[in-house]
């Protein structure tokens, strides 16, 4: 008598993928030589997460659930218009001329073809899109990234990272907008709009048997490196930074799946409260 094979459900691949990546980077319980502050990092951790699963995940669903997809992709469109500018500024500071331009030429057609960024008119037409922030300047500048910080309402960070947040908030452009009100609500908008792409990462993450402190902490450094490199990090012992990181060369394909689910840590920044 034989038996038919069973199949195997997808999610039970996924899990695999996912415990396949922690076995690659190590995830070893040892003290993370970048993680001094684990303790206080762990309680903001949690903070955090209480946050996402009472007010931040179920308002991300509703609104995955809720409005169309056309909108969604307008919502997301447009904020990522807007940071468009931002990039150029920080990738012709950190001496990468042609990305800069192909960023202004990126945000000035969508601005304008793309009916202020609702519709990507420049990936249509080939200009790729780079996601710069000041951090990764100070990064391509020598600045080293200094120890992980888990910022509340925030999420993952470093100490460079987090020195690099008011000029981000500066480089903001919808930072300026008047009224407050309708600033405040673009903000709230976008920070759902960004947890919704995240609600199936995420949500995997939670079903797997994981330290998620660990593995959020652990993609968030590699993935940073990676950034600041271009994809290209140097191999450990290479520079400072590579001396402490846990990062492989090259090794971007894990940060991001492990800092994927990182964006239920809040996200972006702080809701304005006042004029600025």
């Amino acid at each position: 008598m034989t038996h038919a094979p069973l199949a195997v459900p997808g999610r039970i691949h996924g899990l695999a993928a996912i415990a396949a990546v922690l076995l690659l980077t190590g995830c070893a319980t040892t003290q993370n030589p970048q993680d001094p502050l684990e303790k206080y990092n762990r309680a903001v951790f949690s903070f955090n997460d209480a946050v996402d699963r009472t007010v931040l995940k179920p308002t991300a669903t509703a609104y995955k659930k809720t409005v169309p997809s056309f909108a969604q992709t307008g919502v997301n469109n447009f904020f990522g218009n807007l940071s468009d500018a931002w990039s150029a500024v920080n990738n012709l500071l950190q001496g990468k001329g042609q990305a800069g331009m192909g960023d202004m030429t990126r945000f000035a057609f969508n601005s304008t073809f793309g009916i202020l960024g609702l519709l990507d008119i420049a990936s249509e037409a080939g200009i790729p899109k780079h996601n710069e922030d000041f951090g990764q300047t100070l990064g391509v500048w020598g600045v080293p990234s200094g120890p992980y910080l888990m910022l509340p309402l925030l999420g993952p960070s470093t100490v460079r990272d987090t020195a690099a947040l008011p000029a981000d908030m500066a480089g903001d452009i919808w930072g300026y907008k008047e009224p407050v009100n309708w600033r405040n609500i673009g903000k709230a908008v976008n920070i759902v709009d960004k947890r919704a792409t995240l609600l199936d990462a995420s949500n995997l993450l939670e079903e797997a048997a994981l330290d998620r402190y660990e593995f959020i902490r652990d993609g968030y450094m590699q993935r940073r490196q990676s950034q600041v490199y271009d994809g290209n990090a140097p191999r450990q012992g290479d520079d400072a930074e590579a001396a402490t990181s846990n990062a492989e060369p090259g090794a971007d394909p894990a940060g991001k799946a492990a800092a994927a689910p990182a964006g239920s840590q809040m996200l972006t920044q702080p809701v304005s409260s006042e004029k600025k």
